[in-house]
């Protein structure tokens, strides 16, 4: 595998770069601070931009390690920074990565996590060289698993009782892919029809 970090990306619609100091009143205000967005998180909404701000500066210093993989989620248009996507857990010996996201409500229903998602897949499957990719939601928060589906991964299983977040302990929902996936898939079709629900 090719460690390189948390590079920056592009997509049509997003910019995904490391995250800043600076960002802590967009992260605090997009989504940080939101109960609904951190409902099935296994992290508490922050009180104040000072805990945000606390955080990012041990995101920021953990940049130098390139095994790190920690983006901000950048609305072009904007330029606000409106959520988070990063490798959870990296098993460098199975070339395997566990992805976890999150996105500011407003920015729900509009296809910007699947996009985000779908890229640094690409990246981690092409440019760092990883076999798998895999995530999980709580059983309970389906439209997490749309993302997931939408991004190309494909359902594994449940795991019962095997996870806990803000609501207690909660089924794990897992979902997958891997290289050969990507590289055996057919292009769809041009008048396929497109979900932007989810």
């Amino acid at each position: 595998m090719y460690l390189n970090g948390t590079q920056i990306l592009e997509t049509p619609r997003l910019t995904l770069r490391p995250f800043r100091v600076e960002d802590a009143e967009d992260m605090f205000n997009n989504w940080a601070s939101d109960p609904e967005v951190t409902r099935f998180l296994t992290w508490p909404a922050h009180k104040s931009v000072d805990i945000t701000r606390m955080l990012l500066e041990d995101w920021t210093t953990r940049y130098e390690d390139k095994s790190y993989f920690q983006w901000a989620i950048v609305l072009k248009e904007s330029e606000s920074v409106i959520g988070s996507i990063a490798v959870v857990d990296f098993k460098e010996d199975r070339c395997s990565t566990d992805i976890g996201y999150c996105l500011g409500r407003r920015y729900w229903g509009h296809g910007i996590m699947p996009e985000a998602l779908a890229a640094v897949m690409n990246y981690l499957f092409y440019t760092v060289g990883v076999n798998r990719i895999a995530a999980c939601h709580d059983a309970n928060n389906p439209k997490s698993g749309r993302v997931m589906q939408k991004a190309g991964m494909k359902f594994e299983g449940i795991l019962r009782g095997a996870g806990k977040n803000n609501q207690g302990i909660c089924d794990e929902v897992w979902y997958a892919a891997l290289r050969s996936d990507r590289e055996h898939a057919q292009t769809p079709s041009p008048s396929s029809p497109s979900d932007e629900r989810a």
